[in-house]
């Protein structure tokens, strides 16, 4: 199939593109970047890629992108500002909620006045639909929360929802993506690594997982099965709490897993954003769990013994 993605650029779509070709679809990856940033160069020769800004709606009427959007079979949307890598200021809070929300509206509005119908359109969204919550275990069932993640992830959907009427809708609510050289691991790796790791704030939050080879499994199966339409909840069958996740990793790496990260300096740097590593929820999927899919990394101690075996 002819696929185009949007925001495939980073830690997931390093990981997705490939599998991409494997699977011998021909892809076209729409990017701001310059395409030696997206390090793919054993690559280059199997994508098309088109450098444009699709966050901004005036390059929506761009030629090129419009021929793609007719030639695609179907669309990955993975775009969105980074959510952990700064400190929420407002100016950050409103980058992070326009260039998913935005994004996703122009495409829906796009294909409509092209009359385009693609076969699929695959779209992010994440867990933090359900808030944070200690003691609540959530599905696809659940009803969103009300904090500011939760009203993103809300509005995103629901731009998504606007899609051409006869195209199949994939929604994937993705947990914390674990993979190498990037993600949350990525981050807690060389601290963990010097036996300097430890559970981040009380440990008692919870954390919905997912191995990065196993989201781009549900995306390439969700490419092919027709049965995957709708909502789903993009985490392993294991969530676990932090400080297990903190036990684990270190002893996969056989170091010691020490004190606990108090929250307060996390607060401090990261403002507002402090609520994605101190507080958290569990989640599972139902429909998953019920229909589809056989996770290669369904529980943490496989993962993460595949993850550091380097």
């Amino acid at each position: 199939m002819r696929i185009l993605l949007f925001g495939c650029s980073g830690f997931i779509g390093k990981k997705l593109i490939p599998s991409l070709i494997k699977e011998e679809h021909e892809i076209c990856i729409v990017s701001r970047q310059n395409i030696d940033q997206l390090q793919l160069n054993s690559y280059l020769n199997k994508i098309n890629f088109l450098k444009l800004d699709v966050t901004n709606e005036n390059n929506w009427v761009n030629e090129n992108l419009i021929n793609k959007l007719k030639d695609s079979d179907g669309i990955i949307n993975l775009i969105g500002e980074p959510i952990a890598d700064k400190r929420w200021t407002d100016i950050q809070k409103r980058k992070i909620e326009t260039s998913r929300i935005n994004t996703t509206k122009y495409l829906m509005k796009s294909l409509k006045s092209l009359k385009i119908n693609p076969k699929f359109i695959i779209n992010a969204s994440a867990i933090g639909f359900y808030g944070t919550s200690l003691n609540d275990e959530f599905t696809e069932e659940s009803i969103s929360g009300d904090d500011f993640l939760a009203k993103l992830c809300n509005k995103w959907e629901q731009e998504a929802l606007k899609k051409p009427f006869f195209t199949r809708l994939v929604i994937f609510r993705i947990g914390i993506v674990l993979g190498e050289n990037g993600g949350a691991l990525g981050k807690m790796l060389p601290i963990f690594k010097l036996g300097l790791g430890g559970p981040i704030g009380d440990g008692n939050q919870w954390m919905s997982w997912i191995h990065r080879d196993d989201l781009c499994g549900l995306i390439i199966n969700a490419i092919k099965n027709k049965k995957y339409s709708g909502i789903f909840n993009a985490v392993a069958p294991q969530p676990v709490k932090m400080k297990e996740f903190s036990y684990q990793l270190a002893n996969s790496l056989k170091r010691p897993n020490l004190l606990p990260v108090p929250g307060a300096p996390l607060r401090f740097i990261l403002g507002d954003g402090a609520k994605l590593v101190l507080e958290g929820q569990k989640v599972i999927s139902l429909r998953l769990k019920n229909n589809f899919y056989k996770f290669k990394y369904p529980n943490l101690q496989n993962a993460l013994s595949e993850l550091t075996k380097s």
